[in-house]
């Protein structure tokens, strides 16, 4: 089997399909139709399990049966069969999360963990620094080292939240942060302690509200690393360690 050919019939099997129905339908696609002998000929599946898998594509609503003698199989076309299996693909999704959203509701209704996470890579972290700023309603501290941690998507949250009212406190050291946070409507920005002048490895500081805490370090490699926690009392803890080591201005 052509590589090719063979990458085609491990997408369909990621699709649902059996690897035995991918090659049927393939072959059958490369014949236009067939008999169960033509397509064994073509595809690498022995002409006994055809009948039982042209049954199965017939059912899955990807091929056609001639009542012939020899009974004869024709393949819908492409269109058709991407639609079917993008139907179906929905379909099972929905099924699935459906499920799942059943069993975390009745998890939110158990105690919840005390859990503090990790986060590696940067693009990560700013995918979580988003999630936890969007939630903010009353206040946002966030301490960054450089412009590039304060991507475009994360600008126009933080000035969103401010327009909404959420008081929203940027801490750098860096000018050219200060200097682009100052074009936020409504964000305000602060230059840290001078006691933390010395301080190379902090990457990233996110406090919202009173419970929920990002802190990040940058390692020698330049890889940034996270911790994070929400909703927990270990979020209240690192909050308060951060604010009494940090002298932001948090009221």
């Amino acid at each position: 089997m052509a590589t090719e050919e063979s990458e085609a019939v491990g997408a369909f099997e990621r699709l649902g399909l059996t690897s035995y129905e991918a090659k049927v339908f393939i072959a059958l696609q490369r014949l236009g139709s067939g008999t169960a002998r033509d397509v064994a000929r073509v595809a690498d599946v022995p002409r006994s399990q055809v009948y039982s898998v042209a049954e199965s594509l017939e059912e899955r609503g990807l091929l056609e049966v001639q009542q012939s003698s020899p009974i004869r199989y024709r393949p819908v076309g492409v269109e058709e069969a991407r639609e079917t299996l993008r139907t179906r693909f929905e379909n099972e999704q929905e099924r699935a999360f459906e499920y799942v959203e059943g069993v975390r509701e009745e998890s939110d209704t158990e105690e919840r963990q005390e859990d503090i996470w990790t986060v590696r890579g940067s693009d990560r972290i700013d995918d979580r620094v988003v999630d936890i700023v969007s939630g903010a309603d009353e206040r946002i501290v966030f301490g960054i080292r450089s412009t590039d941690q304060l991507t475009g998507e994360i600008g126009e949250i933080l000035e969103e939240l401010a327009a909404e009212g959420v008081e929203v406190t940027v801490i750098s050291r860096s000018s050219a942060v200060r200097n682009r946070v100052e074009e936020f409507d409504g964000v305000a920005t602060i230059p840290p302690a001078d006691d933390r002048a010395d301080d190379e490895v902090s990457g990233r500081i996110v406090i919202v509200d009173d419970d929920s805490v990002l802190l990040s370090v940058v390692g020698d490699d330049g890889g940034e690393t996270a911790i994070w926690s929400a909703g927990s009392l270990f979020a209240s803890v690192l909050i308060r360690l951060v604010e009494a080591n940090t002298e932001a201005p948090m009221e």
